[in-house]
């Protein structure tokens, strides 16, 4: 028996689709804590990911919906919101989202992500993509000492 929000869920999948990121919601009725799904990063050489959450509202959308947002960024320690819509955004709604500053990568010094972003389905439908750090650095590597194979098993490493 499908549920009454599965609709719901369906599209949030969907749209989280529409930006490749993982949609973190389950069939079942409680909170989600104002994540719909969220996308990983790389931006330095740390080898943790960054995050960026994602939130999908189909109704109506008003700028406490952006204060929300940046409260749940805080809360996760995220880099980036993405607030996917099926209306476009009010004034005050955008000059909320502008409040939230930009991210600025620290192995890209200079370059700027809004922190909050504002996507209609209809933006995302027609090619817009959510602005973020795509490349990482290049990482070097320490390379791993070589060993000889004597009678099957490993000597000390040749210097």
């Amino acid at each position: 028996m499908e549920s009454e929000n599965s609709g719901r869920y369906q599209f949030e999948t969907w749209a989280t689709g529409l930006v490749d990121a993982f949609p973190l919601h389950s069939n079942k009725k409680g909170s989600d804590k104002g994540i719909d799904g969220h996308i990983n990063f790389f931006d330095d050489n740390s080898g943790k990911a960054k995050t960026i959450i994602v939130q999908v509202k189909s109704g109506h959308v008003t700028a406490s919906h952006i204060r929300d947002l940046k409260g749940v960024l805080d809360r996760e320690k995220a880099q980036i919101g993405i607030y996917i819509t099926l209306e476009e955004p009010t004034k005050p709604m955008i000059e909320e989202a502008t409040t939230a500053g930009f991210y600025e990568p620290e192995h890209f010094p200079g370059t700027y992500y809004p922190r909050v972003q504002i996507l209609t389905i209809q933006q995302l439908l027609d090619g817009k993509k959510v602005d973020y750090p795509r490349v990482a650095p290049i990482a070097t590597f320490k390379r791993a000492p070589r060993t000889q194979k004597t009678n099957g098993k490993n000597q000390e490493p040749l210097l």
